[in-house]
Formats: structure tokens, sequence, C-alpha cells
């Protein structure tokens, strides 16, 4: 499989999840649904942001602001599982510096019959 490796080959949805830890910079994100690989933002995930507050807050780096770069191997191995996964739920995905650094994703059971 072809890996994509810049911000501007991702799909819309894949851009939007990008975007979203961008802005979150420090926190994480639940329930994100995922469906044909794809995240779905209906109903949307619900984003935990952390806020320093013994510090005065420096304004981060506007990654947000280029429209195109290249990706981080972390949000690259993200996408690789969302192709992986193809319908499920990410449970929770950790963001440090606006890069996803770890995800608890949904899997059923192969081969288990009920």
């Amino acid at each position: 499989m072809d890996r994509t490796t810049r911000f501007s080959r991702l799909s819309a949805g894949r851009q939007a999840l990008v975007r979203l830890f961008q802005s979150t910079i420090f926190g994480h994100i639940e329930g994100l649904e995922i469906r044909g690989g794809e995240p779905v933002f209906n109903p949307a995930p619900i984003v935990f942001q952390e806020v320093k507050l013994d510090t005065v807050h420096e304004p981060p780096v506007r990654l947000s602001d280029l429209p195109d770069f290249e990706l981080r191997e972390e949000i690259i191995r993200l996408m690789d599982e969302l192709d992986q996964l193809r319908d499920g739920i990410i449970e929770r995905i950790d963001i440090r510096y606006g890069i996803p650094r770890r995800a608890v994703i949904e899997r059923p059971i192969q081969g288990v019959r009920r």
C-alpha cells in the first residue's frame, strides 16, 4: 500500500482530523467513529484540551496555517490504523504538541462465533 506522507494528499476527513490534533495541542479525543477508513465527525468526538495554569502561555507555532507539510510518522501510523480498522471506534487518542502519541482502538475479535 502506498503510504501518504504529505498533508495535501490526505482526504478531507483525515485533513480535518490532523487539524483537530494541531488545534488541541495537548489533550485527548474520545469516541471518534471511523467508517470506511475515514474519520466521522457526526456525531462529533469529545475533545479534552489540557491547559497549563502555572506558567505564562506562549502561543504555539501555527502549523495549521500551512497549506501543506510533511506528515510526522505518528500521523502516518494512525492513518495506517484507520485503513486496517475500516469501521469502528477509536476510544481515545492522546495528543502532545499537536501530534497523536497513543490511541486506544476498539476492534472486534476475529473468528469468534456468538
